[in-house]
């Protein structure tokens, strides 16, 4: 048994508390508003986020951060990633030498294009940070549905721990030491699932959805690749698994988002629509900035930045990526002479 606190009382970090709090771990949750930590205390569920699934009397709920931080085994950080910074800026003088960090977030810091692992260390260095990360909506986990999912991790002895802590029947779990390319999956995916769901929004069909999840996850490889991450990776479960799960689910915030666009609405209409944080939209302008700097094309997330800031309109997008430049569909793959 583990004392673990979540960082964060959202949809994911609620559903994440009931598993671990199901797998015999002492559970706290914390939240910076104080209206969502009494809500949780009297109604024992997330009657906004996650509803319908009950939370146990024995769950501490408290808006003291450090209380929720110190001495505690593992913190599961679940804040969006707008606030992964100031958050882990907070918590850091409550954390102690070797203390673990699991960031459970996604996405990329526009200013610096670091992934928000190298945020919490940047912020936190005293701290061991690992990531978890998958195909695996909130209110699926938190109803119990099967779902595996992949903890990355610098040291093996981390993941293994991490595995034990979050695994049972319904929750499986594999580790990596590609905690690069598990974060790149992670947040891109969310930038190519609002094209999906802008496509979804014009109304077109499986074949368009097809073309975007498969030429999505070369994109992502290929920057990935460029920055050190590994092939396997983005072959994986953080890869092309999530990128396939957030593409086509209406639980995906970020599709449900591209719907919106499709159908007229703008980013910022979107987004109130939604009610949540739209990851995807804070990913999508750091992603064209790592493209630049590792001199890679991502022509699906560039027409999304331009739908998102540039105003262009969603038909133009589309027909931009039809007719790009006659390509091969992989280089690598020989043609035989004669």
């Amino acid at each position: 048994m583990s004392d673990i606190s979540i960082i964060g009382a959202g949809s994911w970090g609620t559903a994440l508390a009931v598993l671990l709090h199901k797998n015999g771990h002492n559970i706290t949750v914390w939240s910076i508003m104080e209206p969502e930590i009494a809500m949780l205390q009297k109604e024992r569920e997330h009657k906004d986020k996650l509803p319908g699934v009950k939370l146990p009397e024995d769950m501490i709920f408290t808006t003291d951060l450090e209380t929720a931080v110190r001495n505690k085994d593992v913190l599961v950080l679940a804040v969006p990633s707008p606030y992964t910074r100031t958050t882990s800026h907070s918590m850091q003088p409550y954390v102690s030498e070797g203390q673990i960090i699991v960031n459970v977030a996604k996405g990329i810091e526009e200013k610096t294009l670091l992934t928000l692992s190298q945020i919490v260390e940047e912020e936190i260095p005293q701290a061991e940070v690992a990531v978890l990360s998958g195909p695996s909506h909130a209110e699926e986990v938190g109803r119990g549905i099967p779902t595996t999912i992949v903890v990355g991790a610098e040291k093996k002895a981390t993941a293994e721990y991490l595995q034990n802590i979050f695994m049972n029947e319904v929750f499986r779990v594999y580790i990596t030491p590609d905690v690069l390319g598990v974060e790149l999956g992670a947040a891109l995916k969310n930038v190519v699932a609002l094209a999906a769901g802008i496509a979804d929004g014009l109304g077109y069909g499986d074949n368009t959805k097809a073309a975007l999840i498969t030429r999505g996850i070369a994109e992502i490889a290929r920057l990935g690749l460029a920055m050190g991450g590994r092939i396997e990776t983005f072959s994986g479960l953080t890869g092309i698994g999530d990128l396939i799960v957030t593409c086509a689910s209406m639980h995906s915030r970020n599709r449900r988002a591209g719907i919106l666009i499709g159908k007229g609405y703008t980013m910022e209409q979107a987004m109130d629509e939604v009610k949540m944080v739209v990851e995807g939209v804070y990913s999508a302008k750091a992603a064209m900035g790592l493209a630049e700097k590792y001199g890679v094309q991502l022509p699906i997330i560039e027409q999304v930045n331009a739908v998102l800031f540039d105003g262009m309109p969603v038909d133009e997008a589309v027909k931009n990526l039809m007719l790009r430049d006659k390509k091969i569909e992989n280089p690598l793959i020989p043609w035989e002479e004669g």
